[in-house]
């Protein structure tokens, strides 16, 4: 395959990205546009809200300016003052960074890696760019900066993991490499020389560790987001029939909230570890108790529990027995056989990093998924990440020390003493076999009598 087709194609997936997520949104306002309004409006009207849409769900902000009689009939408190939606629609990203990482993929097939994934890019953004300049009305704006970066930066991720899965290991590597040169001259030479060793170690489990428990704990939170949905269907189609939004309006409501079901997943999560969520100020649902004031009217947040839980706190069970997995799974897999085991302070500190990496990715996941839903007490909508951050760090970093801490079973050690008496022995052999071969070399270079 030669450069132009390769980047001819990349850059074609790209575009067809772009319009997969823009018409997710687009159509259903089309047809709505064309049923209900009969093509009277103004079709540059929908076109942005669409595009407004699309670039909310990418994590772009929106500056909300409602008009006074609409106001006055919604009787919104607050809502006659501009007010922001920042509570990204990450069905909309994720959605981005899955086409991004299959895009990456398949440059990589290629011999012009680089080329592909780089027109990819260079795409995305471009035709980014003319979307955010045709988004935005007086009462609709969203942030231009965001929404020429974000949306882009997405994509990006998923098409350089795609092209390059090893790329972050190498860049932690020459991170881990460049640390000797960072320590004080006083340090020894040979704790400078066996220091990138160890880091290495020690990074590298803890990012495995961290990243399965932080995994896991979504991977729960999603099972509890579907037995919740499922287990108040009956108060969901209740809500449904209290909207009244009709069919299209049913649609467009419907793929709003499957495109905040991955939010819904990462704020289970973050009443898995704890801190629970808010929707709204001054609520709070978490596994001690739920107490809530009025909601938005979206049919799904009749899923969310209600007044308190009699075993709620087992909830907080799963980061821990996730970080415990974590930690034995890196204990059976290092040290490798033949290998010294691991000392104490290197036992710690893999699991504390454990702890670190879960949280760091778990607080992400939460600041990522919450933000300002509406005016008056709707800015404060979703997770703490901080609290996150922080609960999953301390229950998933002792949950993992103590995995790693724990005895290990006789098999494994009577295992890892075989293998070492194994090659002890086998390189004896090996010492012997050569040594036998230098002999018979020195006979037939004896002269003949």
């Amino acid at each position: 395959m030669k450069r132009l087709t390769t980047a001819l194609l990349a850059a074609l997936e790209a575009l067809i990205v772009v319009a997969i997520g823009l018409g997710i949104s687009a159509v259903p306002l089309t047809v709505l546009w064309a049923t209900q309004f009969g093509l009277t409006v103004d079709g540059l009207v929908f076109w942005r809200a669409a595009v407004d849409v699309w670039l909310l769900g990418n994590g772009v902000d929106l500056a909300v300016q409602l008009d006074p009689a609409l106001v006055a009939a919604l009787g919104l408190p607050g809502a006659d003052a501009p007010f922001p939606i920042t509570i990204a629609l990450l069905g909309f990203a994720l959605l981005a960074a899955s086409f991004g990482l299959r895009t990456g993929r398949r440059a990589a097939e290629t011999p012009f890696r680089w080329v592909g994934a780089t027109a990819a890019v260079l795409t995305y953004a471009l035709f980014t760019i003319l979307l955010a300049a045709t988004a935005g009305t007086d009462a609709l704006r969203p942030a231009l900066l965001q929404g020429i970066l974000l949306p882009t930066a997405i994509y990006a991720a998923g098409v350089l993991l795609g092209a390059d899965p090893g790329l972050p290991g190498r860049v932690l590597g020459r991170f881990v490499d460049a640390l000797p040169g960072l320590l004080p001259t006083r340090v020894p030479a040979a704790q400078r020389a066996t220091l990138p060793d160890t880091v290495r170690t020690v990074a590298g489990a803890a990012l495995r560790g961290g990243t399965a428990a932080a995994a896991g704990v979504v991977g729960v939170a999603s099972v509890v987001v579907c037995v919740l949905i499922l287990g108040n269907f009956a108060t969901i189609i209740g809500l449904y029939e209290t909207v009244q939004a009709g069919i299209l309006g049913g649609i467009v409501l419907t793929l709003a909230q499957l495109a905040l079901i991955p939010n819904l997943v990462i704020w289970a999560a973050s009443w898995l570890v704890g801190p629970g969520i808010a929707v709204g100020a001054g609520s709070s649902v978490s596994p001690i108790g739920t107490s809530l004031g009025a909601v938005p009217g979206l049919p799904i947040f009749g899923a969310l529990p209600h007044g308190s839980l009699a075993f709620g706190f087992l909830g907080l069970l799963a980061p821990v027995v996730f970080g415990f997995l974590a930690a034995v799974i890196i204990r059976q897999r290092t040290p490798h056989r033949g290998a010294a085991a691991p000392h104490l302070a290197q036992r710690l500190l893999t699991g504390l990093g454990t702890g670190l990496v879960a949280g760091v990715l778990l607080g992400l996941l939460a600041w990522w998924s919450g933000g300002a839903l509406g005016p008056g007490r709707l800015v404060e909508v979703g997770p703490n990440p901080l609290l996150v951050a922080v609960f999953a760090a301390l229950e998933v970093g002792i949950a993992a020390c103590a995995g790693l801490l724990t005895p290990e079973p006789r098999a494994l050690v009577r295992s890892r003493s075989t293998g070492a008496a194994t090659g002890a022995s086998t390189s004896r052999v090996n010492e012997a076999t050569s040594a036998g071969r230098l002999l018979g070399r020195l006979r037939d270079l004896r002269p003949p009598r």
